[in-house]
């Protein structure tokens, strides 16, 4: 470790006298300034910065405009250190680090692994600042597709493509949730729900017929906004991962309604099919209100409902089923209405022995672990609390890094 840091120091000693820009000759002492009149040079100036090996100076023209006073340093923009004392390489670590884990345990770990001292606040700005760059790009290419004006991806025919979306509640800080309810009647909200997409693709089944996930397929995109702007984000990751010349289609969700309204809008003609867990949930229940603290009962019940009905696609028998159940009680009267309307509205969406003759997946358990560990692990540890700016920033973020795409923003950024 001696040896690594007696290195880094000179390299950095040498990264200082490579950086020692000579003053510009004369016919290059005027610049072009944003007002319309030209800066004028004005000397040398030295301006510290923060390397992968450790502390230079980087020693560079400056020019300033009499007419608005605004000083420029070209070289500053070349480098990728305009407006920061961090390099390229920093940030993109401070990027990384950020994304993974807390902005402390950043800090920590830039210690530990790269023997920079780096405040967890410097972890938190460029992390949120590179993650929100990342989203204003997305953003950008969103409006493209908005417009129809996105590149035709040409590549081998995808056998099966899916797409999955689900929500989950991120803590926020208490200016994010005004106005908003909470869960509980009279209380106020303490979360804004992130809506989350994953696509992935599928060419194999194993012995039983059962679907497998190509390895590595997955890609993930995802942000605190509303269904329309989600739904446009969605389609434009499916149309990067090859929606357009998929030979089978699927989107699976729970029943939410936001979900399957997308659905009809950006991915019409796919296959729909509701998580079959999801509605065997739904089952269950209404089996734990027929039958309150009778486990033996509540299971019998479900072998008829569930293993008979649900599970064989059976969804007329098992909605004439559920509202010829007598009851006294008007609240258990209302559920079951509410339930059987749920498996009749979606009746087309949950003939499972046909998907899976298919070989088909019928579960969204790949969106649901996706919550947790996109979403989750991230930014739902105990004590945090974000702005929908931060947390947008880092969801950006951590989806580039998780889809295999920060080389590639990085090289974008050099270009």
């Amino acid at each position: 470790m001696g040896l690594r840091s007696a290195l880094h120091q000179a390299g950095a000693n040498a990264l200082t006298q490579l950086l020692r820009f000579q003053a510009p000759v004369r016919e290059q002492h005027q610049l072009p300034c944003a007002c319309g009149h030209q800066a004028q040079y004005q000397g040398l100036r030295a301006k510290p910065v923060l390397t992968v090996l450790g502390r230079t100076v980087i020693t560079r023209p400056y020019y300033l405009c009499a007419a608005c006073h605004h000083g420029q340093f070209p070289a500053d923009g070349e480098l990728d250190v305009d407006g920061t004392e961090l390099s390229p390489g920093v940030r993109r670590m401070l990027a990384v680090v950020g994304a993974t884990a807390s902005f402390d345990h950043g800090r920590q770990q830039m210690q530990a692994l790269a023997g920079l001292e780096i405040t967890a606040k410097a972890v938190e700005h460029t992390a949120e600042a590179i993650g929100s760059d990342i989203a204003q790009g997305e953003q950008r290419e969103i409006g493209r597709a908005v417009q129809l004006d996105l590149p035709i991806i040409v590549g081998k025919a995808v056998p099966i493509l899916y797409v999955q979306m689900d929500g989950t509640g991120v803590p926020v800080v208490k200016h994010e949730t005004v106005g908003r309810k909470g869960k509980t009647d009279g209380q106020p909200a303490h979360t804004r729900e992130v809506k989350l997409g994953c696509v992935f693709t599928q060419t194999k089944w194993d012995k039983e017929g059962y679907a497998i996930r190509d390895p590595a397929s997955t890609t993930y995109t995802g942000a605190i906004e509303n269904a329309e702007q989600f739904g446009k984000r969605l389609y434009l990751e499916a149309w990067h991962r090859g929606w357009s010349h998929a030979q089978k289609k699927v989107v699976i969700g729970d029943g939410a309604e936001w979900i399957w309204n997308l659905a009809e809008q950006h991915f019409p003609g796919a296959i729909q099919i509701v998580d079959l867990y999801h509605a065997r949930e739904h089952l269950w229940e209404l089996a734990r209100r027929l039958h309150p603290n009778d486990s033996v009962a509540q299971k019998a019940w479900m072998k008829t409902h569930q293993k008979r009905l649900l599970d064989k696609g059976n969804i007329e028998k098992l909605v004439a089923s559920l509202r010829s159940i007598p009851s006294t009680q008007p609240e258990l009267l209302d559920k079951l209405r509410t339930e059987a309307d749920y498996f009749e509205s979606h009746a087309a969406r949950m003939r499972y022995p046909k998907f899976r003759k298919q070989h088909l997946f019928v579960g969204s358990g790949v969106i649901e672990a996706a919550c947790k560990t996109v979403i989750g692990s991230r930014l739902k540890q105990s004590g945090m609390f974000w702005t929908l700016r931060g947390a947008n920033a880092i969801i950006a973020l951590r989806c580039c890094h998780l889809n295999n795409r920060f080389e590639s923003y990085w090289e974008a950024r050099a270009a």
